[in-house]
C-alpha cells in the first residue's frame, strides 16, 4: 500500500512540475504586455510634464491643492514604481530558460499578472525536453516526499526498546 502512495505522489508532483514551463512562459507574455502598457502611461505623463516644462518628478510634486491631486500623486507613483519592478523583473525573465526561472521564482510575485496567467492557463502534456524534466523532477520529489514520511510514521509507531545494562 505504501508504495502505491509513494507512486501516486510521484504522479501527482509530475503532473504539476510538468507544467511549470508552460505556465512561466505565458507568465512572462503578460508581464511584457503589463510592461509595455504602463510605458506608454509613463510616456503620456512625461509628456504633458515636458509640455509645461516640468520634469517627471517636479510634475509629480507640483500636484498638490486639493485630496484628487494628492490621491493622483499617490497613483501615478505607485505606478511609476511598479514599472520600475516589473521591468527589473521583465529584463530577469525573458531571456531565461525554464531551469534559470526556476532560480528566479520569486520574480513571478505580481498578483495581477499571475491570476490572469493562470484564469487563462490550460494544462497540457509537455512535450519539451524541458517538460519532461520537470516531470521527472516532480515525479521523484513527490515519491521522495511520501516515501521519507512514510518511513517517519512508522518510525514513529515502533515502540520504544528498553535497554538493559
Amino acid at each position: 500500500m505504501g508504495q502505491i502512495l509513494n507512486v501516486g505522489g510521484g504522479v501527482i508532483l509530475l503532473v504539476a512540475a510538468s507544467q511549470f514551463p508552460e505556465y512561466t512562459q505565458q507568465y512572462v507574455q503578460r508581464l511584457g504586455g503589463a510592461v509595455d502598457e504602463l510605458r506608454l502611461v509613463a510616456a503620456d505623463f512625461d509628456k504633458s510634464a515636458q509640455n509645461v516644462g516640468l520634469t517627471r518628478y517636479e510634475a509629480l510634486e507640483s500636484m498638490t491643492g486639493n485630496a484628487f491631486q494628492k490621491a493622483r500623486q499617490n497613483d501615478m507613483r505607485r505606478t511609476f514604481a511598479r514599472l520600475d519592478g516589473l521591468q527589473a523583473d521583465l529584463a530577469v525573465l525573458n531571456g531565461a530558460g525554464p531551469f534559470e526561472r526556476l532560480s528566479h521564482v520569486s520574480r513571478f510575485s505580481d498578483q495581477g499578472i499571475a491570476a490572469r496567467a493562470w484564469q487563462d492557463f490550460r494544462p497540457a502534456v509537455p512535450l519539451t525536453i524541458d517538460g519532461f524534466l520537470f516531470a521527472m523532477g516532480g515525479f521523484f520529489a513527490g515519491f521522495g516526499l511520501l516515501r521519507g514520511l512514510g518511513l517517519l510514521m512508522r518510525r514513529r509507531k515502533r515502540p520504544l526498546t528498553e535497554v538493559t545494562p
